[in-house]
């Protein structure tokens, strides 16, 4: 997917990885760059501080957690921007802690933000590419949505949700003959403040500019599945081949996967 002459949405544009994909599309030439995002003052000035390349940027206010929000801003985009060539659903939220600590409110908003916007956006937005034959959707997800973790349960539910709409997207449109790429993204934490406090043993906490590059050219050259930084297949070998204590030791022990979580603090 050529990003050149596109006309891209970002939701969560306005900070973290979704600002710095936001900032690689324009330096790819994307015709025209839509943001979502729910902190009105932070697309004011994103959209200012973009404004130096030259390029068309509409900015719109939206809670993803609202389905009547989605739908009045889609129609919005519809209308002011025209059908959306590339989606990439990034916005997102985490609650670390025992499942038992969290309360119904909280379960609720994080499935909403991360698991059910994803879909509601797409189903806005997949009509039109479909309609072309023409487009491309990345769903961030996350490497929780690969490996059950302590004290992430109903993150690490809400990415299993991801993953999981998100390439079954993918199969229904070969069998339909669609041109339209699915890219799910996984990734390990990146350091962005959304997990602050985390710790790990081996695996390297991410880089945002990295990953934001990295994702950007899973979307150009259509790669189905990004997991980062331990690759998708050797996730899923591991899992297939050990049994389940010996899988388990291997993440506690080896990579430290398990205990990354216990002096989360996340973004204030």
């Amino acid at each position: 997917m050529d990003f050149r002459s596109k006309k891209i949405l970002i939701t969560g544009g306005c900070s973290g990885i979704g600002k710095i994909m936001a900032r690689k599309s324009l330096e790819r030439g994307v015709k025209k760059l839509v943001i979502w995002d729910i902190n009105e003052e932070n697309l004011a000035i994103t959209k200012q501080e973009f404004a130096k390349f030259g390029h068309e940027i509409f900015t719109y206010h939206v809670n993803v957690s609202n389905l009547d929000e989605i739908r009045i801003a889609a129609q919005k985009v519809r209308t002011e921007v025209g059908k959306i060539d590339i989606l990439i659903n990034n916005a997102g939220i985490v609650v670390g802690k025992y499942f038992h600590e969290h309360n119904h409110d909280e379960i609720q908003k994080s499935m909403l933000i991360n698991s059910n916007a994803f879909m509601h956006i797409g189903l806005e937005f997949l009509p039109g590419m479909m309609a072309d034959n023409s487009g491309a959707i990345c769903n961030i997800a996350s490497s929780a949505g690969l490996i059950s973790n302590p004290k992430m349960s109903v993150y690490t539910a809400s990415k299993w949700a991801v993953v999981g709409w998100s390439d079954s997207l993918r199969l229904e449109m070969e069998q339909l003959g669609k041109n339209i790429s699915f890219t799910t993204i996984m990734p390990f934490y990146i350091n962005t403040g959304m997990f602050d406090g985390v710790k790990s043993k081996l695996l390297p906490i991410l880089e945002p500019e990295k990953t934001s590059e990295r994702i950007i050219k899973a979307i150009e050259n259509e790669t189905k599945m990004l997991a980062m930084p331990m690759p998708y297949w050797f996730i899923r070998l591991s899992q297939g081949l050990l049994p389940l204590p010996i899988f388990d030791w291997v993440m506690k022990n080896v990579f430290g996967v398990y205990d990354t979580m216990k002096d989360f603090k996340g973004r204030k």
